[in-house]
């Protein structure tokens, strides 16, 4: 196997010294970091690193750092990034007034979404997703979810998840495949949502589960989409055909999403705008990770999910893009560095902590991804020379990665 020696480096940031990967509470601002170091890879994984008085005297390939920063590949564990073609006019709209809520009673959001992908080839989605995961790898991700959802019917739905598979298949990241079948209900069962349900329950998790095409089942219960008890239902089909639950919960409301993505083992559940201190106790409670979405809430122009408060009370939380179409058109993770801690009051370690090891957690990869240690893929981030990670946050306009390393190789 083919090894690579990153030397001087100016700060290696992300090092996981303890066995427990999951960081939480005051652990969520605590970064190990080694100055004037290397790193050796062999194949796909970390072999060594330390100081650079210890250098490994050769290697296959030697990259020099030139005294920038390396750190773990992101790990996005929430996105839709598979979609038919941008909802700028739906922006537009918004900036006129009009809210979310009226344009997905309108016919818009999701449901237009669906209309269009329905009528797109997978070969069209699967060039177009393609585009824009390689886009996201530029930005610094190696890991992430990838999200059905715009299909809402049952060849559309497992039209994207084929469209995810080939995604896994032809790149170099590390992907999770996610059926949300029950993103909105289609306009055609508009009168009789039990029916849609069904379809779901019946028709599409039994053909998804038999091809293999997801990891696990989401649900969007919310004010004016999912109720808890049909959530529920749902999600316990999925977990019958082996699918974990994954939840939007609590984006528009405070829905009893995270009650019920609790009691159904949920890995995560994500949004959580609406929370109170009775959704907090009951995730302090359990093993499921808050996830966050700061640019949702920046693009949509809502209240932002309390992470500080979360944080504070004991949480770890994972930070996500949700980058789809409708309401967070972007994959760019160091900009959602940057307004999770403008915006949630996160310090800059914690936000790395949330986009590294933590997200990598919301997608069961804590053990492989997410931070630097010997027998861990080789998902690195080499920075342009900056002084420090506080530096790439708050200089947040500027783009300062260098190069970006997946599974031992460099992009």
């Amino acid at each position: 196997m083919s090894s690579t020696l990153i030397r001087n480096i100016k700060t290696i940031y992300g090092i996981q010294t303890q066995p427990l990967p999951y960081k939480k509470g005051a652990a969520m601002s605590v970064v190990d970091t080694l100055s004037d170091a290397y790193i050796l890879t062999e194949g796909e994984v970390i072999v060594s690193y330390g100081p650079m008085t210890s250098m490994p005297e050769r290697a296959d390939v030697v990259i020099d750092a030139n005294y920038g920063l390396v750190m773990p590949a992101w790990c996005d564990s929430h996105t839709h990034i598979v979609y038919a073609q941008g909802r700028e006019g739906e922006y537009v709209d918004r900036l006129k007034g009009v809210s979310y809520e009226e344009i997905a009673r309108n016919g818009g959001g999701i449901l237009n979404s669906a209309g269009k992908l329905q009528a797109k080839t997978e070969e069209e989605l699967y060039l177009s997703a393609l585009a824009r995961l390689d886009e996201v790898i530029q930005y610094g991700t190696g890991a992430l979810e990838i999200k059905s959802g715009y299909g809402l019917t049952t060849e559309s739905e497992i039209k994207m998840l084929r469209v995810i598979r080939r995604l896994k298949e032809s790149s170099t990241a590390t992907i999770k495949a996610t059926f949300l079948g029950a993103h909105a209900i289609p306009l055609k069962y508009k009168e009789n949502r039990q029916a849609y349900i069904e379809l779901v329950i019946n028709e599409m998790i039994p053909l998804i589960a038999g091809e293999g095409l997801a990891d696990y089942c989401d649900v969007f219960c919310d004010k004016g989409f999912y109720t808890v008890e049909e959530t529920d239902k749902i999600l316990k089909s999925a977990s019958s055909y082996g699918l974990k639950a994954k939840i939007h919960a609590n984006e528009l409301a405070i829905s009893g999403g995270v009650q019920i993505g609790v009691a159904n083992q949920a890995i995560s559940v994500d949004h959580l705008e609406a929370i109170g201190q009775e959704e907090i106790e009951c995730l302090l409670a359990s093993d499921t990770i808050p996830t966050v979405l700061p640019s949702c809430s920046f693009f949509l122009h809502i209240p932002d999910a309390p992470a500080r408060k979360m944080i504070d009370a004991g949480l770890g939380i994972a930070i996500a893009t949700d980058y789809n179409p409708g309401s967070s058109p972007s994959g760019n993770i160091p900009l959602l560095m940057a307004l999770a801690c403008n915006n949630m009051r996160l310090l800059p370690t914690e936000a790395f902590n949330g986009v590294t090891i933590n997200g990598a957690c919301a997608m069961e990869l804590g053990e492989s991804h997410g931070s630097i240690a010997p027998g861990k893929i080789a998902n690195l981030i080499i920075t342009k020379p900056i002084s420090s990670l506080d530096y790439m946050v708050y200089a947040f306009g500027s783009g300062h990665i260098d190069k970006v390393m997946l599974k031992g190789k460099m992009r």
